[in-house]
């Protein structure tokens, strides 16, 4: 009977593998060199709403978090870790402005994992280091960055508390801990509701890829209530920055309602600092 960190590896291995081909049907990283180079900006295939959206809540991130935090190192740059960086295009932006940063990914594939970043190296002074690892075991010393963000990522966490605490453990003291564009809901009745439905809809539309993509126990979503009680060991008190987004996605709540559906999720950014 396989161990159960053998197990855990066995399911990751499974989802890295189905998660590189999902992205890929999805037309992640088809844009070429030209795309990835734009990001978070929104072009004009399939997934430029996605990025109209991820764009508003970078913006909110450099001005309520990295700037800040910059202000306080100051005259040193700052020092980022991304967890779940994917393709790094977010420490391609910081390191465009002077900082340091270091992109953390389970994956390695080219098509939108720590593959897919290496022509960063030619247009940036100085390539930023990329980490094949779990962010619920970050291979670093403890206090080392000012800023750990999870950009898109921290609802992929397998057990929600003990990676936050990883998280606080690499940051210095009063370092940052910004969480961006993972599913909020206000309950979770609603959590679940989406739960259910993305896995019903899953089976119907990728059939047996379907138990891959699934294969590892995230935990899907968050609420207040889930970072508050996660976070308890780490001595960690959030504080919700609202993103103002385009007004088509805004209006999702009414539409949601008029439609009798339950209320769609929000992506606001939620920022924490280590005592």
């Amino acid at each position: 009977m396989p161990s159960a960190d053998a197990d855990r590896a066995e399911r990751r291995r499974r989802f890295r593998h189905a998660y590189g081909l999902h992205r890929a049907a999805e037309g992640r990283g088809s844009g070429g060199i030209e795309e990835l180079l734009s990001l978070p900006n929104p072009g004009t295939g399939a997934l430029a709403d996605q990025w109209a959206i991820r764009r508003c809540t970078y913006r909110r991130f450099i001005s309520a978090v990295l700037r800040p935090c910059a202000k306080e190192t100051w005259p040193r740059p700052l020092h980022l870790v991304d967890l779940g960086a994917g393709n790094g295009w977010l420490c391609y932006r910081v390191e465009q402005l002077g900082h340091r940063a270091v992109a953390l990914d389970i994956r390695c594939d080219l098509v939108d994992g720590l593959g897919a970043a290496a022509p960063y190296a030619f247009h940036l002074p100085r390539m930023f280091a990329r980490v094949a690892a779990s962010f619920d075991a970050i291979p670093t010393l403890s206090g080392v960055f000012d800023i750990a963000v999870f950009n898109a990522s921290l609802h992929y966490a397998e057990d929600l508390s003990v990676v936050l605490t990883e998280a606080a453990r690499v940051v210095r003291s009063k370092g940052w801990i910004a969480v961006l564009d993972s599913p909020v809901y206000s309950s979770e009745r609603h959590g679940e509701a989406m739960v259910e439905e993305k896995r019903r809809e899953a089976r119907v539309r990728l059939g047996l890829r379907a138990a891959d993509l699934m294969a590892l126990a995230s935990v899907e979503y968050l609420t207040r209530e889930r970072l508050a009680s996660a976070s308890r060991d780490a001595g960690l008190h959030w504080r919700r920055y609202r993103v103002r987004y385009p007004l088509w996605y805004e209006l999702r709540p009414v539409l949601a309602a008029l439609a009798r559906k339950r209320p769609p999720s929000r992506f606001d950014l939620w920022v924490a600092r280590r005592p």
